[in-house]
């Protein structure tokens, strides 16, 4: 599937002045490197659903294997760079004004990977035209952003709202499978916030989850105290690890010990 979507006036993004040759110069370039790649964030939500923003960057998503490439390229071509978190973000500099190269979803160690170029959404921005995270991926970029000081639900549901014919269902709970419970979550919610919308969420998705509630809730609690809290906000759930004598998500947590557990 291949839609070319309404140019988007980059001026509603209120980008910095000082930035926007920055933005200009950086798609020109990310076309030149040759290199696939996503524009997304507030730029793919204003495509999908009418809402603008501002913004002082571009989220640029790329499988993990071409980040390095990406950057290399830009450093060669006299930009500055710098690797934020070997765990899944990079970025690009010039001067004051950047843009992040993202390859993983930070917390929940889901990579950007081929599947995410499946679908081609393209739109022209800045004077380029440039492929956007697909609405099924695009939500799979936001489930995990519950923090205290960002929580992005409220794209989820928008996107849902506006695109539900778009999202491929099996395929975001493919990519969910281990952590079904946050789709269930972001579920729940859009049908807690648009009540008369809740045929948007496919019957069959909504049983499945449901079932594996059920079938989960016969289960004995886990020997391993565990709080999986940081996913959704690293540092809202600190004090589980670090006080509260919760494991973190790998590993025992901070007593972890090289003992034999019988």
């Amino acid at each position: 599937m291949s839609i070319e979507l309404p140019t988007l006036d980059a001026s509603v993004f209120e980008p910095p002045p000082e930035a926007v040759d920055f933005y200009v110069e950086s798609l020109k370039l990310l076309k030149e490197a040759g290199y696939p790649f996503l524009l997304s964030g507030t730029y793919a939500l204003s495509c999908y659903t009418g809402i603008t923003r501002p913004t002082k960057d571009l989220d640029v998503f790329c499988k993990p294997s071409d980040a390095p490439k990406i950057l290399n390229f830009f450093r060669e071509s006299a930009y500055n760079i710098s690797i934020e978190d070997d765990r899944w973000i990079g970025k690009v500099w010039k001067d004051d004004n950047f843009f992040d190269v993202i390859y993983n979803i930070s917390t929940a160690s889901i990579p950007i990977t081929d599947d995410w170029f499946a679908e081609h959404y393209e739109v022209e921005v800045y004077g380029t035209k440039v492929r956007i995270t697909p609405p099924t991926e695009f939500i799979l970029s936001k489930l995990f952003l519950q923090d205290r000081y960002r929580y992005d639900g409220a794209d989820v549901a928008h996107v849902i709202l506006k695109k539900r014919e778009e999202i491929d269902w099996r395929k975001l709970l493919n990519a969910m499978e281990l952590y079904w419970e946050v789709l269930l979550m972001q579920v729940l919610n859009f049908r807690f916030i648009y009540p008369t919308e809740r045929e948007a969420i496919p019957h069959w998705l909504l049983d499945e989850l449901m079932e594996r509630l059920a079938a989960q809730a016969h289960m004995p609690p886990a020997r391993m105290r565990i709080c999986r809290g940081r996913l959704l906000s690293p540092r809202d759930y600190v004090v589980d690890i670090a006080e509260w004598g919760f494991a973190d998500v790998v590993g025992a947590g901070i007593d972890e010990k090289h003992e034999r557990h019988t």
